[in-house]
């Protein structure tokens, strides 16, 4: 996630003292095997939060007047009411009813709220205390259709670390479907924003339906990719079908099925995972709250969660609500998994939607327990602690919030299948509550040896705005990090910067200089020119500068820092040297990501020339600007699609590419005898592969030609040129190599080229 309101690239910082590892770690292997085997309706039997044995207390529970008299009465809707239990956390099957489970250590005092399908209260019920747990059984309730929350109670104000909102109904952080508004975007009618309290979101639940059927095929057949054969796309799920460009119907755009629509399209590409943007539940319409800068804005990207275990309900199709949209987010992961793609989630555990004390907006964890779930500064506490920069902090490392990101990770595993996740902002989970950094971090250590999380893909984002650990994040060997200096210096070269060569050989060769440590591995670098926060790739070429002003905040947010170039015209331009600059530099990129060492990343619409107008933070933007406009019928996006596609093809079938180690002398020739000069801008080199034949490549960012004399091909082969980016389409790539070229190449200005030795 870019640090918007920063607008700043994170520094490194030391680290802290080590915490003890919270209690019930390993609960999340529970049922484990049972749930990836048949599968369950969403809210179904969720691990169990471990705690201590406390003592109980008094087991009267009294119900609460129903709020609306025309409604069915409380009575009607639960034959009795028990103690209940306080595990597992959230709501539960329990005999005949259903028992809800909230965890708030300072609370005194819990009432379990209860709303029909169209969130209209039904009735309130105190709930009971076992240690730091507020629970109740209700038997016979209805085990689907309803809506839930809480009101809590404590002692404390402000100063004491408290934001309690004793009045409000409050989100339950273990829902495991929440209920909001219908429609993407669009206010409901009886959704009126007050104050700063913004809109309302409830718990739901879904005990009826039947287990979801995810097929033998799925169960037989489900994509298992090492990390280092992975090639990753990473989208926006709303942004990536929105569009009437995309062809669906138009209750399908933008959502869950729109995704699963186009899977046939992202097999055909050649990625083989995408990295969805977050899709927990977040409200799109948090900018509206009150008057401000961004008060025109609506969230499409969704850094800005209110609950880790449910998906985003209005990303399912024609308002059906939370239960369909969750049955949908299966169907999407069930499509993918049938054309062989893996399903990554951008996860953000490092802040939520509650903000800060100046613009504060209490929807769950800030009023069940402020000092629990957020790190909190003791010499000031109207100030939350901020390393995310948007407000707050969460408190990742305190062992009942580890608890709960851990039983949400599972949750995503076992109930939906997910198979990995990329951590945003994830130096803020290396912090302790008090935000000093954590030299080995209980959560992360938790993740790294927990038996089925450690199976999965597991992906840092190593920096937030206090620490950067690119490199040098704790990764006990199997996590890998974007590599934000791959980006950099890749970047930096290919545009034609002074000084970039050995940087960007280093990068090519898989980051030896950040990685080779331990057992750490090249793939664990994950390498990326472009990411959803900053230029694309067409703007990347295309602006100098950032042109952020339809923000609203004066051009002032978004990064400073791009590396980017405009090619000799600033934004859209008929001339057509620059069109044609820019479309080699394009393929130039995509022809050093594929090249690398290292697991690559695309963006979702770099492959068809998508812009966002020069805007570099374009996150709130449900407009033309962030929506994908699909291909068809234009020439030049079909054009560098095609180009693409062959070149990730090519990357997956030849084992030069994406090696398991790292490169040494018997690997890689360098061509290079100038590597002192800073003014060369020019790099060639071979891979070696004795079964699959060489590859020679070289990169000219020289604003002339240069001659290149070809090394000799091994005995019995000749080179072939695959790629040369000069060309125009559809000769920049050639499937299978040409005929065969001279023994000197000319490399064009600014252009790339990749030739493979072919037997005689």
């Amino acid at each position: 996630m870019q640090l918007r309101q920063a607008g700043l690239r994170a520094r490194s910082t030391a680290s802290g003292a080590v915490p003890c590892i919270p209690v019930g770690l390993h609960a999340g292997a529970i049922g484990m095997q049972s749930a990836l085997a048949g599968g369950r309706a969403a809210g179904r039997g969720r691990v169990a939060t471990r705690l201590p044995a406390p003592k109980r207390q008094s087991e009267r529970v009294r119900v609460v007047a129903q709020s609306v008299s025309t409604l069915s009465t409380s009575q009607q809707l639960y034959s009795s009411v028990a103690v209940g239990k306080p595990e597992p956390l959230g709501p539960s099957r329990s005999g005949s009813g259903v028992n809800f489970a909230l965890f708030s250590k300072h609370a005194r005092s819990v009432r379990l709220c209860l709303f029909d399908g169209e969130a209209q209260p039904l009735g309130e019920v105190d709930c009971n205390r076992t240690g730091d747990v507020w629970h109740v059984e209700l038997a016979d309730l209805p085990l689907s259709g309803l809506r839930y929350g809480f009101k809590v109670a404590g002692d404390g104000g402000w100063d004491t670390g408290a934001r309690w909102a004793p009045g409000r109904v409050l989100l339950d952080p273990y829902a495991p479907l929440v209920a909001g508004r219908r429609q993407f975007g669009v206010r409901d009618a009886v959704e009126q924003f007050k104050g700063k309290e913004g809109s309302q979101f409830l718990g739901a639940f879904d005990f009826s339906s039947a287990p979801y059927d995810w097929g033998a095929q799925e169960e037989a057949g489900r994509p298992r990719t090492a990390l280092k054969d992975l090639v990753i796309y990473e989208v926006p799920v709303r942004c990536f079908t929105a569009d009437g460009s995309s062809g669906l119907p138009a209750e399908e755009r933008g959502t869950f099925r729109g995704m699963a629509a186009k899977a046939s399209y992202l097999a055909g590409l050649g990625v083989n995972a995408v990295e969805l943007l977050p899709v927990f539940e977040w409200d799109e319409l948090e900018f509206r709250r009150t008057r401000n800068p961004r008060d025109h804005m609506t969230n499409v990207w969704g850094y800005s969660h209110i609950n880790f275990f449910a998906p985003m309900s209005r990303l399912g199709s024609g308002g059906a609500g939370p239960e369909a949209a969750a049955r949908e987010f299966k169907d999407m992961v069930k499509a993918l998994h049938a054309q062989g793609i893996q399903v990554l989630l951008d996860v953000v555990y490092n802040h939520t939607a509650e903000a800060d004390d100046k613009d504060p907006y209490t929807l769950c964890m800030r009023g069940v327990d402020n000092k629990t779930y957020y790190m909190i500064d003791p010499s000031q506490y109207v100030q939350l602690v901020n390393w995310s920069g948007c407000g707050n902090t969460v408190n990742a490392n305190n062992p009942p919030v580890t608890q709960m990101i851990i039983d949400s990770l599972v949750h995503w595993v076992t109930e939906y299948h997910v198979d990995g996740f990329r951590f945003d902002l994830a130096s803020c989970l290396c912090r302790d509550e008090r935000g000093h950094p954590m030299a080995v971090p209980p959560l992360i250590r938790a993740i790294s040896k927990h038996p089925l999380l450690s199976q999965v893909h597991l992906i840092a984002e190593p920096w937030d705005i206090g620490m950067y650990q690119v490199g040098s994040f704790p990764n006990w060997d199997i996590w890998a990090e974007w590599n934000g200096k791959y980006r950099d210096d890749v970047r930096r070269f290919i545009k034609g910067d002074a000084g970039m060569k050995r940087a960007f050989a280093t990068r090519l060769a898989g980051s030896a200089d950040l990685y080779q440590t331990n057992n750490r591995k090249p793939y664990h670098s994950i390498n990326f020119i472009t990411a959803h926060d900053g230029f694309s790739l067409y703007d990347m070429v295309s602006y100098n500068d950032k042109h952020n002003d339809a923000n609203g905040e004066g051009n002032r947010d978004g990064t400073n820092d791009n590396f980017s170039w405009n090619c000799g015209a600033e934004g859209e331009t008929g001339n057509g040297g620059v069109r044609a600059l820019r479309q080699r530099q394009m393929r130039n990129c995509m022809v050093a990501l594929m090249m690398s060492q290292g697991t690559p990343m695309i963006v979702s619409g770099d492959e068809i020339i998508k812009t966002h107008g020069g805007n570099n933070n374009w996150y709130g933007h449900d407009t033309a600007m962030a929506h994908l406009q699909w291909p068809e019928g234009d020439a030049d996006k079909e054009a560098l699609l095609r180009f693409c596609s062959q070149l990730i093809a090519f990357r997956k079938s030849h084992p030069a590419l994406g090696r398991e180690h790292f490169l040494g002398p018997n690997d890689i020739t360098w061509h290079e005898d100038n590597w002192g000069n800073d003014e060369s801008r020019f790099l060639a080199f071979t891979l070696h592969h004795r079964e699959a034949g060489d590859i020679y490549a070289a990169f000219n960012a020289h604003a002339f030609a240069v001659s290149a004399p070809l090394p000799h091909p091994p005995a019995g082969r000749k080179w072939c040129r695959l790629v040369d980016t000069n060309l125009p389409p559809p000769k920049d790539f050639t499937p299978g190599g040409n005929a065969g070229v001279d023994a000197v190449y000319g490399v064009q200005a600014f252009s790339s080229i990749v030739l493979i030795a072919k037997p005689i």
